[in-house]
This record gives C-alpha cells, structure tokens and sequence, in this order.
C-alpha cells in the first residue's frame, strides 16, 4: 500500500473514531458535568469564596428612589370627588447593606444573617433637596380616627382636639420628614390614652442604620441552582417569583424572574390579611395593618399594576406600566449569579368617610395612594466582564463534543473525497496528452 493510501485510510478511520467520541461525549455530558463541577465550587456561600464575598458586601451600588403622589385637590376629594395626584420623583438614596451575625446552619447548606441598611441621600439623582413638600394623606390621623371610630365619647374628643389644632385629613410635609419621621402633634396627644404610643411618624422612621429582620439563605453546597435563595425571613417564607423571560444585562445572558399576580391577590392565598376577617378589598392589592401597628397601610404594586381596574380609576392619575413598575429579579443560569433586581412596591393608606369625624368630609371609600419606591441593583462592569468570560468559557467546553462530531464529519467528508480522487486510473490523464510526431 502507497504512503498516499494509508493517509487516506488513515483519515477515514480518524473520522470515524472522532465522530464515535463526539457522540459519547454528548450523551454522557461528560464535559457539562466537569463545568457544573466547577460552579458547585466556586458558586456557593462559604467561606473562601468570591462569590460569598460578593454577598457579604455587595460591589455593585444599591439604589432606593421613591416616588411621592401629591394630591392636588384635596377640597374636593372631601366633598366626594375623585381624587387627583401628581406623581413626584425620584429621591434617591444609595443603599448600603452587608450582612452581619452571618451563622451557617444545617452543616452549611443554610446561612442565617441580618442586613443592616443605610441610607444616604444622592442630590444628584434626585428631582429635588429633602426638603421638598408633600402634600398628602394624614396617616397618623386616619389610623388614631379608624383605631377610635366605635367608641363615640373618645372619637368626639378627639374630633374636637383636631378641630382646635386645624388638624384635618390632609397635611403637607418635607420628603424628609414624612420618610424618616416627624413629631405628630396629634399622636403627642394621645399618648394620654396610651402612653405606648409613638409620638413620631415615618414611613420609614427607625429604619436608617438598622436592620428587618433575620433571613435564612439556601448557600448552594445542595444545588448551585440554590445559590443564596432567601429561604425564610423572620422565620417566614417569603414571597417567590416565576419565570417570565430571556433577558442579557451588560452581554451577559439571564432568566428573567418576578412575582405572579396572585402574590397580591387578597381573595385566595392572602385571605388571612383580611381586616376584618373575610373583608377583602381586592385583587392587586394587601392589607398590612397587622404589621404597621394598626395603621390602615396597603401594599401594591406601583400605579395599581396587575390590581383590579377599580383602584387605577378611582384614582386620577394612575398610569400602571409593565416595564416602570414591575419587581424583577433577572439571574444568569449558568453561575446564579443575580444581574439586576428591581423591589417596587407601593405604599397606600385606606380611607373612608366615618362620620362621628368630620374631618373626613363627603370622602369616598378609597385605597390612597401615598408612595411607591424602586430598590435597584445591576451588576457592576467588572463583575459583568468577569462573568462574560466565564459565560464563554463554559459555552466552549459545553460544545467541545459537538466541535469533535464536526471535526469527525469534516474528516469524513476529506477522506471520500480523497477516495473517489483515488479511484481515477492515472492511464486516463496520459492519454489525453497530444501524441508526439515520428
């Protein structure tokens, strides 16, 4: 056999060995079980790890931006009339969050931590100072005017205390003040019928340098797939979010995640926030009072999105958008790592006309809006770079077996062309060479 006849022979049986170990590869994930190998490794919250150092301080800036409804026709409203706000914003915070009494549990498939917030306000990204006046509903007042409403000897003592301190169902203060706290006259008050009482209100008073609560995380030493998963918060679930999308943040690739609708959906999984029990007011929208010490607070998403068409009309100036007010949560699925989050939630106050109060005037039933805030991550550009390389690394050796299966059919292809070459007599070509003359 020529030297020429064994590379050819020799091509097709590397073709054929190729193909055969491409095919093997692939079905038995060899090279996908080595990659996944390497994430449990290093994708997991323990010790040692980058990415337990990401989670411990987070690189990435966290942002908090809210979003005031300043009402516009207050007169009105008391006479009946739809109310009209307008949407003021954003003021923004830069949020600062590590986590501290971090324990590992249940042999280090579990981390319990607090995450202790700051909050620092950020002229630059915001619409205007802390400074800024609100006009809005009296939270203090309609929780002090519902909590005494079915008791008439003290709701006219205190209708008459408002009345003589021009006290009324609407009242105007600073961004500041109305965030992080302000002396409430009235609750200053009525400290002389429970002495336990506050007498200074904010929205989020008592929640700058502290933290909410313990939360329990999955690490990732069971699944990667688990990786930093909130698994309790205060010894509770907490609310979880569905596949919505493909997405990429920075050129990296991601799942996008967020809440279904019946998160807030009162009437069936949420009916124990009813209050009173079986007095649900809707889809869309939840009753915290419980958990803000009897004030008639109610949560939903910004502008009413995904609530019932009833509190998006009864409020003029609502305008619900998928893309502004949605939560989202998007993750890369090859690493767990999280690519952006957005928390957007709504806070509004229930109020009604109760008429031992005339403060309340002709008001209809409403869920008021008050504030909507917008708790904000993306990865940095470091962090995204990083991962693109090892997007692109785990992509090559994921489809190294396809690359051999090519390599085995382009081998394959060479060695039959070579073949049919072969198969030509030589004589053919002589023959067609011009005869030379005697």
């Amino acid at each position: 056999m020529s030297v020429k006849s064994c590379c050819i022979y020799s091509t097709g049986v590397i073709s054929i060995l190729t193909l055969i170990a491409g095919i093997v590869l692939v079905l038995s994930q060899v090279f996908q079980n080595i990659l996944n190998a390497k994430i449990k490794k290093e994708i997991v919250l323990r010790n040692g790890t980058h990415a337990f150092d990401v989670w411990e301080n987070p690189p990435p800036p966290v942002y908090m931006q809210f979003y005031f409804f300043n009402v516009t026709n207050p007169a009105e409203v008391l006479k009946g009339e739809r109310p009209a706000v307008l949407e003021v914003g954003p003021y923004t915070y830069r949020e600062f969050r590590p986590m501290e009494r971090v324990n590992f549990l249940e042999n280090g498939t579990k981390v319990s931590a607090v995450n202790t917030k700051t909050y620092v306000f950020q002229s630059d990204m915001s619409k205007g100072p802390e400074s800024d006046l609100i006009r809005t509903v009296n939270i203090p007042a309609m929780t002090v005017m519902e909590k005494f409403k079915d008791t008439s000897v003290i709701a006219n003592l205190i209708s008459s205390y408002m009345k003589s301190v021009n006290e009324g169902l609407f009242t105007t203060h600073t961004v500041g003040e109305l965030l992080w706290g302000y002396e409430d006259g009235l609750l200053k008050a009525m400290k002389v019928v429970d002495p336990t009482l506050d007498d200074v209100f904010g929205l989020f008073y008592k929640q700058n340098a502290t933290d909410d609560g313990e939360y329990v995380f999955l690490t990732g030493q069971q699944s990667y797939k688990d990786f930093a998963v909130i698994d309790q918060w205060k010894g509770q679930r907490s609310i979880y979010a569905i596949y919505e999308e493909e997405i990429s943040v920075m050129g990296v690739p991601g799942y996008r995640f967020s809440p279904p609708s019946k998160v807030f959906a009162n009437t069936t999984e949420n009916a124990g926030f009813c209050s009173p029990p079986g007095n649900c007011l809707g889809s869309g929208v939840l009753q915290v009072s419980a958990c803000k010490q009897d004030a008639p607070i109610v949560m939903s998403s910004p502008h009413f999105y995904q609530a019932d068409e009833k509190f998006v009309k009864d409020i003029f100036g609502m305008k619900p958008n998928k893309e502004q007010h949605e939560t989202i949560i998007d993750i890369n699925p090859l690493t767990g790592i999280v690519l952006q989050a957005a928390k957007r939630l709504q806070v509004n106050v229930f109020v009604e006309k109760i008429p031992v109060f005339s403060q309340t005037g002709d008001i209809r039933t409403l869920v008021f809006p008050v504030l909507y805030l917008n708790e904000s991550i993306v990865i940095d550009e470091v962090s995204a770079k990083q991962l693109q390389v090892i997007v692109a690394e785990g992509n090559i050796v994921v489809n190294i077996p396809f690359m051999l299966i090519g390599l085995g059919i382009l081998l394959g292809v060479i060695f039959m062309v070579a073949q049919c070459r072969q198969r030509i007599p030589e004589s053919s070509s002589a023959e067609r060479q011009p005869l030379l003359k005697s």
